[in-house]
């Protein structure tokens, strides 16, 4: 599991040549985990969804959920936000009320549209994590969809006092001035994430807001 995050491909190859040697449960977990590393999502989705179907009657409610876990983020990258919120939900049967995993299918629900469950689902994490800038970001971007925005710039306001310098806290807070008429507050958000953030990828998306509302203001 560590060498996944430095060299996915030798990490597979002694997953494999473990499970070959009797590793088992252990070393099919450790396979579909660097799978997903490599890229091959919906092929490591699929091992991981059996492994935990496979698992014996005794296993911890908390290990399979953990497979089940890696097995709905696979799914996710995989693009297939259905699957992906049907494996969650079979995870927080067995692990109910994990922050993380409501989290995780908050994102499946967000990509499948569903906004409000979403927030239900972030609600229940922001409770038990209520310092979490990131909860508080995504749940913001949620409030922007459904279109409560004073609820969203509360928590964009929030995640920015906890975590100043968050690179998707300032984007979306940008976002949530632009679209209440504060232009100079959206700007000062944007300039100061492309100082402090450049080259990624939320920066990206404020260099090219800032040039469309420029634009406008121009036109």
């Amino acid at each position: 599991m560590r060498m996944v995050g430095f060299d996915a491909n030798q990490a597979f190859e002694r997953a494999m040549a473990w499970e070959d040697a009797g590793g088992g449960n252990a070393a099919r977990h450790c396979a579909g985990v660097a799978l997903n590393a490599l890229g091959h999502f919906t092929e490591a989705a699929q091992r991981l969804e059996a492994l935990a179907a496979s698992m014996p009657d005794d296993t911890p409610p908390d290990v399979v959920a953990e497979i089940l876990s890696h097995a709905g983020l696979s799914w996710q990258q995989a693009g297939e936000s259905q699957r992906a919120f049907t494996v969650q939900s079979a995870a927080l049967d067995l692990a109910p009320g994990d922050p993380a995993l409501l989290v995780d299918r908050a994102a499946s629900l967000f990509a499948l549209n569903n906004y409000w469950e979403a927030i239900d689902d972030l609600n229940a994490a922001s409770a038990a994590n209520r310092d979490d800038p990131e909860i508080l970001v995504f749940r913001a971007s949620a409030y922007r969809h459904v279109d409560a925005l004073d609820l969203a710039l509360e928590d964009a306001n929030r995640a920015l006092s906890l975590a100043p310098d968050h690179p998707e806290g300032l984007l979306e807070r940008g976002i949530l001035r632009r679209l209440t008429g504060d232009i100079d507050g959206a700007r000062a958000d944007w300039l100061t994430l492309i100082t402090l953030h450049e080259g990624r990828p939320a920066a990206d998306v404020a260099r090219r807001n800032l040039e469309r509302m420029d634009l406008k203001a121009g036109g």
